[in-house]
């Protein structure tokens, strides 16, 4: 069995009495994307940071590529790259001085700096304006020389705080692309913080679902479906009207009205599907389509959020 490149067990960290992650247990495996996915407060920079040494947690044990982060994280963090929220870049530098500057820091040679710097910005198509300062560049540009900054080192793990907070669509597409790019191509580890739940479903092979400090759930998409959602969805499309007896079929584990002519039902298996419509269609609907729908990870996102304010985690 392969061995995670980082395992987390009961992890804790309290601050002022208040507990920024309360028993977080979760792993990654080399080549994925782990999303983790929460409100602000959640836990999500706090455990960015306690998986980079930045400070010891309150109790728990974690390792990241072998090292115990609150004793070896000087040694970790030569093998990781960080992005935070805000881009830490020079405005008044070029992209070329930027990233000279911080693979110095790195410590990288002279020469290493150099190839390494014109590697990431071919890879990140800024070649034409790596001459140019960065106070001169969009918001998506500067995003992906954050990215690049961040590579520099060719990190295993590469951390991502947000990384199209403030992006528009067509430049937040872009760092979709980047993020999908370095776990395929090069077998990088990517662990992704992020309030987007469309971003999440397109890119995380394992999501962690946050709130409070609190992991609600840790899985793929299918794995919290199966949990969190077993059955199967339909989306009906009547005619002119649903009928008004559709809550009380028999056989529907749920129904949810989208609109006048749209409703989501939920059944426990395809089996069932025929009688159902066969009692929707003596009750005079006259159904326009019927379509399996997946449940989006909006809705489960949703139903373990509202469940914990509902105190049923």
């Amino acid at each position: 069995m392969i061995e995670p490149v980082i395992e987390v067990t009961q992890l804790t960290h309290q601050y002022n009495g208040h507990a920024a992650l309360d028993q977080l247990s979760f792993s990654a495996q080399k080549g994925t994307v782990v999303g983790l996915l929460g409100p602000n407060g959640a836990g999500k920079t706090t455990t960015v940071r306690l998986l980079n040494g930045l400070f010891p947690p309150t109790s728990g044990q974690m390792r990241v590529l072998g090292f115990d982060p609150a004793r070896q994280g000087g040694e970790l963090r030569r093998r990781t790259g960080v992005l935070t929220e805000t881009p830490a870049l020079y405005e008044r530098l070029t992209a070329r001085q930027n990233l000279a500057f911080f693979g110095t820091l790195c410590g990288l040679s002279a020469a290493e700096v150099s190839a390494r710097a014109q590697e990431l910005l071919d890879f990140f198509e800024l070649r034409e304006r790596a001459n140019d300062r960065v106070q001169t560049y969009s918001k998506g540009m500067k995003q992906r020389l954050a990215i690049a900054r961040a590579l520099l080192n060719r990190p295993q793990i590469l951390f991502l705080d947000e990384p199209t907070s403030g992006l528009d669509p067509e430049a937040s597409q872009q760092v979709h692309e980047l993020i999908a790019n370095i776990r395929d191509q090069d077998g990088q580890t990517v662990i992704l913080c992020t309030h987007n739940l469309f971003e999440a479903e397109r890119l995380c092979d394992k999501m962690g679902i946050l709130n409070r400090g609190r992991l609600l759930d840790f899985g793929s998409l299918t794995e919290l479906r199966q949990r969190h959602a077993p059955g199967l969805w339909l989306q009906v499309r009547f005619y002119q009207s649903a009928p008004a007896a559709i809550p009380s079929i028999s056989g529907l584990m749920e129904a949810v009205m989208e609109n006048e002519l749209t409703w989501r039902l939920k059944v426990s298996e395809e089996a069932v599907v025929p009688a159902l419509v066969s009692q929707m269609a003596a009750s005079g609907a006259q159904i326009l389509s019927l379509q399996p729908q997946s449940l989006s990870l909006e809705d489960v996102y949703f139903k373990l959020q509202n469940a914990q304010k509902e105190g049923v985690q």
